[in-house]
């Protein structure tokens, strides 16, 4: 009998498993042991869904609202997005630009997957989230990041970005406000991209929004707005971050025609539309100024004191580097101070081992930097209490004072 490893394709033998999916399955497992785990490499709000949205599902269940949607999603829904595009970005779409996925991931990979021929180049600024790598691999691209450090904010600059462009290069993709950094780009700075890639006609732009509203300094700006790039930016956008809504798996991405109709033939053929409940609940969100804004308002409020928490804290542990990020629920300090010393008969060689040994002797969980594009540092979700947040800080300084 053939070893289980042989009959499983070279596609998935070469995708590698979620650094923050992994260190929460590590984490999960010491909870079942009963050790007390701090999880900080969660990427998803701690609060609840607001109540008018749940109350959106649970009557669009009584009201049998349980069958196939166009693949697309429904017309009702598209239309609330096209019109919340307009209203709070000044973007104008049409419903039929729209395409609402499983989640935003999936309308990345259905942006990536519909434009990327084997060889081509994806331009990806890092530190980057950890699933772009991976989906620019299934699609037989390459890969080129520009890295961005500490210093500048982990933010590319126009210049980095002229260097790397080749005539391979198919698709420039940005994050804004950023996972694993929380940097958000300014208008000024997302036009200096933008006068770059007027340049380029054929290099297309996927701009992935999802921390838009969880934004502490200033109005969210997208690259969109420029009209010499326009057509060829593919916006996306979720209700999973800024409604607390992860588990309704509800993304959309807006963008030209042309690549609209890709994309809902391409999902057509692999997961068909979302979850029609999902859909609904997302309408009333879309729909939710008079419902949900005081609950988004309050969660982005605390977000932004557990940021000061955090920080304030982390600046009290020699030898860490961070800046203070505007967005996101993130922070990505620079830990490298802390490698090549030892605890024990075990020596911190890189982030990896930083992270297992927080994990293992101080019972809070991390993610190393490396997956996201940064060797150096480690991701830090403050997307839990403050008590919490106060209590894993506590635990981290003290394990780090440990090592020698």
């Amino acid at each position: 009998m053939k070893n289980s490893m042989d009959v499983l394709s070279k596609r998935i033998k070469n995708l590698s498993e979620s650094a923050t999916l992994e260190m929460a399955r590590k984490s999960r497992e010491l909870k079942e042991q009963g050790v007390d785990v701090i999880n900080l490499s969660i990427g998803e709000p701690d609060f609840n869904t607001p109540d008018c949205i749940k109350q959106a599902a649970i009557d669009a269940i009584n009201d049998n609202f349980t069958h196939y949607t166009p693949v697309s999603g429904t017309m009702e829904l598209r239309k609330a997005i096209a019109k919340k595009l307009k209203e709070e970005n000044h973007l104008d779409y049409t419903p039929q630009q729209i395409v609402v996925s499983n989640g935003a991931k999936q309308s990345i990979a259905n942006a990536i997957l519909c434009l990327v021929n084997p060889g081509d180049e994806v331009i990806v600024p890092s530190p980057f989230w950890v699933s772009y790598p991976e989906i620019v691999k299934l699609a037989l691209g390459k890969m080129v990041t520009v890295n961005a450090t500490i210093e500048q904010d982990f933010k590319i600059t126009p210049g980095q970005l002229e260097n790397a462009i080749t005539p391979k290069t198919k698709v420039f993709m940005i994050n804004s406000p950023s996972n694993p950094t929380g940097s958000i780009y300014s208008r000024d700075e997302l036009k200096g991209l933008a006068d770059v890639l007027a340049k380029y006609d054929d290099i297309y732009i996927i701009s992935d929004e999802i921390y838009e509203y969880i934004n502490y300094n200033s109005h969210h700006e997208s690259i969109a707005q420029f009209e010499a790039i326009r057509d060829r930016v593919i916006l996306v956008n979720g209700v999973s971050k800024g409604y607390a809504m992860t588990g309704w798996r509800i993304g959309y991405m807006a963008a030209s025609l042309e690549i609209a109709k890709a994309c809902d033939k391409l999902q057509g053929q692999v997961t068909s539309g979302p979850s029609s409940i999902s859909q609904q609940a997302s309408l009333c969100a879309m729909n939710s100024l008079n419902c949900a804004s005081k609950d988004v308002d309050m969660m982005v409020q605390a977000f932004r004191r557990r940021r000061n928490l955090v920080i304030r804290m982390l600046e009290e542990i020699p030898g860490i580097i961070t800046n203070n990020p505007p967005g996101a629920f993130y922070i990505f300090p620079n830990v490298k101070h802390y490698y090549g010393r030892t605890f024990g008969d075990f020596t911190i060689n890189n982030g990896d081992d930083l992270c297992l040994y927080l994990l293992e002797h101080a019972h809070v969980a991390v993610v190393p930097g490396a997956s996201f594009g940064n060797p150096n540092c480690v991701r830090i979700s403050y997307a839990t209490s403050s008590e919490k947040l106060t209590e894993a800080l506590k635990r981290m300084r003290v394990a780090l004072e440990h090592l020698t």
